[in-house]
């Protein structure tokens, strides 16, 4: 099957300098927003790349539970091959992909836990399996096969019951950024690549980038 024939023009929208917020993180709830308002799938979705300390890269698709000026916050469990990667190398990428709108952001930066409180409370929030799972899952670990997750899942369900404490494994991440592209697709490839960087001084500097 030939592939190279596929291609779509970007013509939907620009991103010039005078339309983008001294503050990334307004830009971006912005962005977020209008995909929110479009209904797209799951506008929360994210790859998040990591690397081990040898700099060997993996990427997944996780979800963005909140944001402010203070970071990116994702939930996830503290072994798994991510959570391990972490560890050893404290830096990640998040990318967020809105097909629909023909948007892309990038945000880089330094990962640190958040506080066991904050992971307490997300973790009520979630659906009871979701709770469950939590606690049946050695995420990344090989598995014999489904029936022994389900299996292990229906344990913990009668053993823990309706109210599940929060596993010592699982918990949040925070991204802080240290840099934001924002990618817009234009017509001809020729797309609208703006990034944000640290000003010294404080605030933002925003430059533009070939595409």
């Amino acid at each position: 099957m030939t592939i190279s024939h596929l291609r779509k023009e970007y013509s939907r929208a620009r991103f010039d300098e005078a339309d983008a917020s001294p503050d990334p993180v307004a830009q971006f709830r912005h962005w977020f927003d209008e995909a929110v308002k479009a209904e797209l799938p799951e506008p929360n979705a994210m790859t998040l790349a990591t690397a081990n300390r040898a700099g060997v890269p993996t990427a997944r698709i996780v979800l963005i539970k909140a944001f402010d000026a203070h970071g990116f916050v994702f939930f996830t469990n503290y072994a798994s091959r991510k959570g391990r990667e972490l560890a050893e190398n404290p830096r990640a990428c998040l990318l967020f992909h809105w097909v629909e709108l023909e948007r892309q952001v990038r945000i880089e930066g330094a990962i640190e836990k958040v506080a066991e409180a904050e992971s307490d409370a997300y973790f009520k929030e979630r659906p009871l399996g979701s709770r469950h799972g939590a606690w049946a899952s050695t995420q990344s670990a090989v598995l014999p096969g489904r029936e022994v997750l389900e299996q292990k899942v229906a344990q913990i369900a009668r053993e823990m019951g309706d109210d599940p404490p929060r596993p010592p494994h699982w918990g949040g991440y925070r991204l802080k950024p240290t840099l934001f592209e924002f990618w817009q697709g234009r017509p001809s490839r020729l797309h609208d690549r703006l990034q944000y960087t640290p000003a010294h001084g404080g605030g933002w500097k925003v430059e533009r980038l070939s595409p």
